[in-house]
């Protein structure tokens, strides 16, 4: 079959498609977001896109009318209805017959979240839960003449020197393939002590998944459980983001409607069928091959994937229904995979501090032990580990979702087009910004009418509140200054405050206003707190190390993380990213089954500080609001200080 070039706008996602497959699928392969709620059947009208023909001197490709395959009696009928303009084809149903530029408009994008939560390198020995044994058994004699079950069990022992038990599956299965195999069979054993299952002598192997369920995001990475390779990579959307942005209007949404954790553990589990349903095809593996699958997760998306309604951990004391490690039947999750295969979930450290965080800490475990080492996974709720000496305490501060560009002027998602770098220069105050997409840095002295700048996302939140502060555009206390000439502060809020004006553009200028200032203030001080308590119930005064969990932090400049003052007495030069710990824990766990009872010990032993309980948090809260590379504020312009000169 001959290869196409396929390329997706607004993204500039390039691939190579084959005669034949659907626009949908491919998007689906290279990662484009485009809605789907029925799993590309053709059924809910939402994988809209537009074909763009004509030459394209960009691409050098030129697109003509019968590179895509006509409209089918679905998309006639969407047209007739009214549920599809004669401009647009269902992305599920249009076959490419040769190059094409696909125009994904931005109603029909599930989302344009950049997801990055590619694979960290893991070292550790295969020693997989699951295991394979070809026996061949003796013919039995009047004499000698054992059950089929029994002999089996028996050369286990003597030859693979294993005491295991059966299973009802593997005993009704074993006698034909006996029969037809010249008394040969393959062994499909579990914890080295139960037989889940018999193949014929094959040369097929076992495969795992290990997944990690975000609130935005959803990574799963599947592994051969015999090599130890990665095989299959895949990251979608949480489609629970229809129900609520946050964990906590997700909680919101399920006490305000009845029957909505129904809802959102159906969404999720949906999700996770279709994508390790895409593994299997992807991987030509039959219906018994995969059959271990380890989870982690934040504790509302772990209770929600288990089945559990998470209300409890919307208001204190934040119960847990489940906290251990727990093993469960994949049949009772309805997840697409066989009967003998198996879902197992990270403990829980406790409150708000989940699976996720426990399966970053066993990745880092050995080098934090014995060192003052910091942990942090920034998002809507920072959960911090803090190593000290032969102690390990964990907590949970409350930042809200202003440094993942909510509650944000203009703030977005990491998203294509949006800003992530921020620099200003301390002289001119003139900015110049690098966007999610494009490589070049830019400014609203560019043409920037080809390129689609959403607003500024987290990793550029961070940079451009250290810029304004290096400026001398803010003060100390996070107050816009006056006096600046530049023509780059602008009055807001009806002359009471002062925007500073990011990027000039007639249509749509983007504004880093008062209020954006004081919310990034707010939660870098629950961090900044969360960690004093921490170093302060462990009696740590120095760290080691910072180490930055997570997609977020994986973006985030080291610089940036110090001079904003997030962490306490962080330098740059001791800030690292662990990129997505929380899925190389959970693979860790599932590649070798000794990481198993190790992290379930360790957690056990983890002090868990809850912070909305220490008196200090508010004091240490209120110190780091400040910004420590800012100029002290100026006397005479600060409402503050007037305030406390005339008191």
């Amino acid at each position: 079959m001959s290869a196409h070039t396929v390329i997706f706008t607004p993204s500039g996602l390039r691939t190579e498609a084959q005669d034949g497959q659907t626009v949908y699928d491919v998007a689906l392969e290279v990662g484009v977001d485009i809605q789907s709620i029925c799993g590309g059947k053709g059924l809910c009208k939402r994988c809209q896109v537009e074909i763009d023909t004509g030459k394209h001197a960009k691409f050098n490709l030129d697109v003509k009318a019968e590179n895509v395959g006509k409209l089918t009696p679905t998309e006639k009928k969407a047209i007739h209805d009214e549920e599809l303009s004669s401009s647009r084809r269902l992305a599920c149903r249009a076959k490419i017959r040769g190059d094409l530029v696909v125009e994904v408009p931005s109603d029909s994008r599930q989302s344009e979240s950049s997801i990055q939560k590619k694979s960290t390198p893991i070292n550790v020995p295969v020693n997989p839960a699951i295991t394979l044994h070809m026996v061949q058994l003796p013919v039995p004699t009047l004499e000698d003449n054992p059950s089929d079950g029994e002999a089996l069990v028996e050369e286990l022992k003597a030859h693979h020197g294993l005491d295991v038990r059966t299973t009802h599956r593997m005993l009704i299965k074993l006698q034909d393939i006996l029969r037809a195999h010249d008394r040969t069979v393959i062994t499909v054993v579990r914890n080295n002590d139960t037989i889940i299952d018999v193949w014929p002598p094959s040369p097929f192997d076992l495969y795992g998944a290990a997944i990690d369920v975000g609130s935005t995001s959803i990574a799963m990475y599947v592994f051969n459980l015999a090599t130890g390779q990665l095989v299959f990579e895949k990251a979608a959307m949480n489609p629970q983001i229809r129900f609520g942005e946050d964990l906590m209007s997700r909680v919101s949404y399920i006490m305000m409607n009845k029957g909505g954790e129904v809802k959102l553990t159906d969404a999720v589990r949906a999700q996770l069928k279709s994508m390790l349903g895409e593994a299997v095809t992807e991987l030509d593996l039959g219906p018994n091959q995969l059959l271990d699958v380890i989870c982690v997760g934040n504790p509302i998306m772990h209770h929600l994937l288990l089945g559990a309604n998470p209300v409890e951990l919307g208001q204190a004391p934040f119960t847990l229904a489940i906290k251990d490690w727990i093993d469960i039947p994949a049949g009772r999750l309805d997840l697409g995979l066989s009967e003998t295969a198996q879902i197992s979930f990270f403990p829980l450290i406790g409150g708000h501090v989940g699976a996720d965080t426990t399966a970053a800490y066993l990745t880092q475990m050995d080098q934090m032990d014995g060192r003052s080492v910091l942990l942090v996974d920034i998002g809507t709720n920072a959960e911090i580990v803090l190593s000290h000496e032969d102690k390990v305490a964990a907590a949970s501060s409350p930042t809200g979702p202003a440094l993942e560009g909510a509650e944000i002027s203009c703030g977005v998602r990491a998203s294509l087009g949006a800003i992530e770098r921020v620099r200003i220069d301390p002289v001119t105050k003139q900015s110049k910004i690098k966007i999610i997409g494009h490589d070049d840095w830019l400014s609203d002295q560019d043409d920037l009418s080809e390129f689609k700048i959403t607003g500024i996302c987290g990793s550029g939140i961070f940079e451009v509140m250290v810029e304004l502060a290096n400026a001398g555009l803010i003060d100390k206390g996070g107050l816009y200054r006056s006096g600046d000439t530049s023509g780059r502060m602008l009055p807001d809020n009806e002359g009471k405050s002062q925007k500073y004006l990011l990027l000039d553009r007639p249509d749509n200028p983007l504004f880093i206003k008062q209020t954006d200032i004081r919310a990034v203030q707010l939660a870098k001080a629950a961090l900044f707190a969360g960690a004093e308590l921490l170093s302060e119930a462990l009696g740590c005064e120095q760290f080691d190390e910072v180490l930055l969990a997570g997609a977020f932090g994986t973006h985030l400049d080291p610089k940036y993380v110090s001079e904003i003052g997030i962490v306490p007495r962080a330098a740059a030069d001791i800030i690292r990213s662990v990129g997505n710990a929380a899925g190389m824990g959970a693979a860790m766990a599932l590649l070798d089954q000794d990481q198993r009872p190790k992290i379930i010990k360790a957690v056990r032993e983890i002090e868990k500080v809850e912070t909305a309980l220490e008196p200090k948090f508010q004091q240490y809260f209120v110190d780091a609001m400040a910004f420590p590379t800012a100029p002290e504020a100026d006397p005479e312009s600060s409402p503050r200080r007037r305030r406390r000169r005339r008191s």
